[in-house]
């Protein structure tokens, strides 16, 4: 992923690229090698994304009735594919050093992490929020729970998540450092850049963390006087509370570690955040596993529709050779 660089004196874009484009570094060769391991972890987050999610659209969207529990995990799937499908051309930039994509591109795929972190976590929120609510206030769920709020509630997370990314399309810019172009955070000065981090750490973790963690809670308390059918769902929403929080939690650390950069080593300190950055990516082809390998409901519709286009595929086959059995048949009679 790209990395905002930051416009302090002793750490600038030029800086940056100059050392990038001439292999000095603290260890360039163990640069080299991790920067050839990120690259293939990414392509792999890429190609294993875009499937998995698309699969997830396909089965929630298309095969699975629509109820406020597929609506959550729907939209938490579209936002992980749009952030997938713009991830080649930051894969690009990581292995060329070079944007040769224009100023609007790096605005929008810049911004795209961003906005997978806001909409990831608070649909992590709306989904804690409806299990705690469930299960504390069956009767009222009842009657009030229907798929078209859980729409407008999706869509009220899509606005606050745009705006909540709108300070990556600001502050994002190009600019011509010898043979290469960078795409770079322009911060104009260091207060500025506080404020774009501390609101997304709060924004984006800290509140809705404490959030998860009190739904998550009542939960616990409440299901362990009660029986209850079945746990799939809550081990579903377990599992992706806590990939979401292992991936995201490396880069908040060190986003927060390179406000202080005159205290701590820029290579380290970029190191950490492309490292943070993919660790970052990778919670967007992580939850279609947890639908299959966990959802029951998911995989029995799954199965049901490959047997399905199997039976299809077959069939038509059937009626093919059929056809043109038939008629070597007539033609050698005739």
């Amino acid at each position: 992923m790209s990395v905002d660089y930051i416009s302090y004196d002793d750490y600038t874009a030029e800086n940056d690229t100059e050392d990038t484009a001439s292999g000095h570094g603290y260890d360039s060769s163990s640069q080299l090698y991790l920067t050839h391991v990120l690259v293939g972890l990414n392509i792999l987050i890429t190609a294993v994304g875009l499937a998995g999610n698309s699969l997830v659209i396909w089965i929630c969207g298309c095969k699975m009735k629509r109820t406020v529990v597929n609506t959550w995990y729907l939209s938490l799937a579209v936002s992980d594919l749009l952030f997938c499908a713009f991830l080649p051309l930051d894969v690009f930039y990581m292995i060329t050093s070079h944007w040769p994509f224009g100023l609007l591109l790096c605005k929008l795929v810049s911004s795209l992490l961003s906005l997978n972190m806001y909409s990831s976590v608070f649909l992590l929120v709306l989904i804690s929020t409806d299990r705690c609510i469930m299960t504390l206030f069956p009767i009222w769920c009842h009657n009030h729970r229907k798929v078209r709020r859980a729409y407008g509630a999706v869509l009220l997370m899509w606005l606050l998540s745009a705006l909540l990314t709108l300070p990556s399309l600001i502050f994002k810019e190009t600019a011509v450092r010898g043979s290469v172009t960078q795409c770079y955070s322009s911060y104009t000065d260091e207060s500025r850049h506080k404020a774009v981090v501390v609101t997304r750490l709060i924004c984006g973790f800290v509140i809705p963390f404490l959030m998860i963690v009190t739904c998550c809670s009542v939960l616990c308390v409440k299901l362990g006087s009660m029986t209850v059918k079945s746990n799939k769902p809550y081990k579903i929403m377990g599992a992706l509370i806590f990939s979401f929080f292992c991936c995201w939690v490396p880069y908040h650390t060190f986003i927060l570690l390179e406000l202080d950069v005159k205290n701590h080593s820029v290579d380290l300190l970029q190191t950490g955040l492309k490292v943070g950055a993919t660790l970052a990516a990778s919670n967007s082809c992580i939850s279609p596993f947890l639908y299959v390998f966990i959802g029951n409901d998911f995989k029995k519709t799954l199965k049901r529709s490959l047997i399905s286009r199997m039976d299809v595929a077959m069939a038509e086959d059937l009626r093919t050779g059929g056809f043109s059995n038939s008629r070597s048949r007539t033609l050698e009679v005739l």
